[in-house]
C-alpha cells in the first residue's frame, strides 16, 4: 500500500516545518504547570481524574492534541504544535517522559488495554474482572479514534518512546491473526497504511510491514501466536509486568 502524504512528512522529519522558539505551551503541560484548553486541566488531573472515564475520553476531543502533541496542526486550535525544542526539552525530563508514558497507558485503558512493560513495549489486554471486550467493540465502532492512534504513534516517535509503538502494534497484529479481535476491515485498513508505518526505525518498520503482509495472506495459515510477539520484544510477560497508572477502574461497559 502507498504511504500517506502526512506518514511521509514524519518519517523524513518534517522537512518543511521551522521551530518555532516561542511557542512552549507542550513543555509547559507536560512540566505540569499549564491547563489545557478547552479543558482546563493538567497533566496530572487528566491522569487521576479520567483514568476509566470512557464516556469523557470518547466524547471530548480536544484534550488529545494535548497529551499528544506532534509537528502538525490538530483539530484543536487551541493547541500548538509540537517544536523541535520542546521534543528536547520533554526527553531530558524524566518527569514528563514519566507522564507521556502515563498518557498512553490511560489511552491504552480505554482501548481495553494496559501497558505491561515500558522498556520493552508489551501490551496486553485489561485485567479481569475489567473485560476487553466491551472497549475493543467500542474500538471497533469509533472510527475517530484511529486517527488518534495515528497521533498516539507519531508522538511517541517523537519524543523517544518509539518501541511502545512497536510492542502496540504487535499486540494489535497478534489479536487479530490469532484471536480474530480487531480485525476489521477499518482497524486493518488504518493500521497497514498508517500505524504500521508510524516508526522512523526502518528495521523495525520493515519487520512489522513483513508480518503483517504475513497474517493477512489467503494462501498461508500462518499464525502470529502471543509466544511469537513476547520473543520479538525479547519480553517475559511474567517478569516485565509494571504496576498500571491509575489502578483498577469501577466503569463498566
Amino acid at each position: 500500500m502507498s504511504i500517506p502524504r502526512d506518514v511521509k512528512e514524519f518519517l523524513e522529519n518534517y522537512p518543511d516545518v521551522d521551530d518555532e522558539a516561542d511557542l512552549c505551551d507542550n513543555i509547559r503541560f507536560y512540566q505540569n504547570t499549564l491547563r489545557c484548553r478547552p479543558d482546563r486541566k493538567l497533566v496530572e488531573e487528566i491522569h487521576e481524574e479520567w483514568f476509566g472515564n470512557f464516556d469523557k475520553l470518547e466524547y471530548k476531543h480536544g484534550f488529545i492534541q494535548w497529551l499528544f502533541p506532534i509537528r502538525e496542526y490538530g483539530m484543536n486550535y487551541q493547541s500548538q504544535p509540537l517544536q523541535l525544542h520542546e521534543i528536547h526539552a520533554i526527553k531530558a525530563d524524566p518527569d514528563a517522559i514519566r507522564r507521556v508514558v502515563d498518557s498512553y497507558r490511560l489511552m491504552l485503558d480505554f482501548y481495553g488495554m494496559r501497558l505491561i512493560s515500558s522498556e520493552t513495549g508489551l501490551v496486553d489486554r485489561v485485567i479481569p474482572p475489567r473485560n476487553h471486550v466491551g472497549r475493543y467493540r467500542n474500538l471497533v465502532r469509533s472510527s475517530h479514534n484511529y486517527l488518534r492512534i495515528s497521533r498516539i504513534l507519531k508522538c511517541l516517535s517523537e519524543l523517544g518512546l518509539e518501541r511502545l509503538n512497536y510492542g502496540f502494534l504487535l499486540h494489535v497484529l497478534n489479536e487479530q491473526s490469532e484471536h480474530d479481535e480487531l480485525n476489521t476491515q477499518g482497524i486493518r485498513g488504518s493500521m497497514d497504511r498508517w500505524w504500521a508505518n508510524c516508526i522512523r526505525d526502518d528495521e523495525q518498520r520493515d519487520t512489522i510491514g513483513k508480518l503483517i503482509r504475513k497474517v493477512r495472506n489467503p494462501d498461508n495459515d500462518y499464525v502470529f501466536t502471543r509466544e511469537e510477539y513476547q520473543a520479538k520484544l525479547g519480553a517475559s510477560q511474567e517478569t516485565d509486568v509494571e504496576e498500571s497508572q491509575g489502578g483498577v477502574s469501577e466503569a463498566t461497559d
